[in-house]
């Protein structure tokens, strides 16, 4: 199933949310606001939720077209947002992009850095940080530029839902805990994040601004994808600017939830991305985006999720 948070067009921007599932034709909603409020509540809700959700999209009532609604992000207001660095290609060719820049807003960090090549510790264990949950926006809003950034740069992942709450989580059973997938576009700053990072914390104001965190257009249930059988690809106004695979994560779904869930009870309604997919950003072969840029992420059993960077 499909899931997703809208809003009626002919509504105010200050109406309320409603919750749907996709009917299979993908051009149609069944409306299941009545049933749970938000898609929090379905998620919190488990199999119980799911069936409820199963059942209203068979009876088929409730319908809205979906060229009505405006989409929000699934999850306006997650309960948690962590990204994580899972390709090792994109962790090279970052790492290449940087070293090759010695004159301008990312010497700095070139020079103080000096890195020739991952680091051990990456190979050990996921390496994540934490987002701001509350810079959420969803398809076709648009991602306003931040204020003192230069350099503006979007990053193609794929996002993992946290379905069911646990803690110590074996690896075997770590994927019966995500409720579905979903696109993330890791909005960044570039010279912003690369110059606080000389201080060996972050990444802080380079990826935390309002509308940088974008998530859409729906949530896929975990039963109808293979998290490992994706393409990913990276467009910018039309052009296609790099194409990646999720089969290539170096650290798997299970190791990742495994890993986050030591000693810390990881929640439902918990948001985790994959890190950028090998390709998928401007940083790795040192191609920014301009203001008014279109910015189109595809991943193949999901759908495409499209902004627009706008510079007040």
């Amino acid at each position: 199933m499909r899931f997703v948070t809208y809003r009626p067009k002919n509504e105010q921007a200050s109406s309320l949310d409603h919750v749907g599932v996709l009917t299979s034709d993908g051009d149609r909603i069944v409306d299941l606001t009545a049933d749970f409020g938000s898609l929090l509540t379905l998620i919190d809700r488990g199999d119980e939720g799911l069936a409820l959700a199963r059942k209203r999209l068979a009876e088929v009532k409730e319908i809205v077209p979906l060229a009505d609604v405006a989409l929000r992000a699934p999850l306006p207001e997650p309960r948690q947002i962590r990204d994580l660095m899972t390709f090792e290609l994109h962790y090279q060719q970052s790492i290449a992009a940087v070293a090759r820049m010695r004159v301008g807003p990312l010497a700095p960090l070139a020079r103080v850095l000096g890195i020739a090549k991952v680091p051990s510790v990456w190979y050990e264990q996921p390496v994540y940080y934490k987002c701001n949950r509350f810079s959420v926006v969803g398809p076709e809003a648009d991602v306003i530029w931040p204020r003192d950034a230069r350099l503006m740069d979007y990053e193609c992942e794929l996002a993992a839902v946290i379905g069911k709450t646990g803690k110590d989580i074996p690896r075997a059973r770590a994927l019966e805990h995500i409720f579905g997938f979903t696109i993330y576009n890791d909005m960044t700053a570039r010279d912003l994040q690369l110059r606080e990072m000389q201080g060996r914390l972050g990444p802080a104001k380079g990826k935390d601004f309002d509308t940088g965190n974008v998530f859409g257009p729906w949530i896929v249930t975990r039963d109808e994808i293979d998290p490992y059988g994706l393409t990913m690809i990276a467009r910018v106004n039309g052009e296609e600017r790099g194409r990646g695979y999720s089969r290539d994560m170096y650290h798997r779904w299970e190791d990742v939830v495994a890993h986050i869930s030591r000693s810390e009870t990881l929640h439902a309604g918990e948001i985790l991305g994959s890190g950028t997919v090998g390709n998928g950003c401007g940083l790795e072969h040192r191609r920014f985006l301009e203001p008014g840029s279109v910015v189109e992420l595809e991943i193949s059993g999901i759908g495409k999720l499209r902004n627009r960077l706008v510079k007040p």
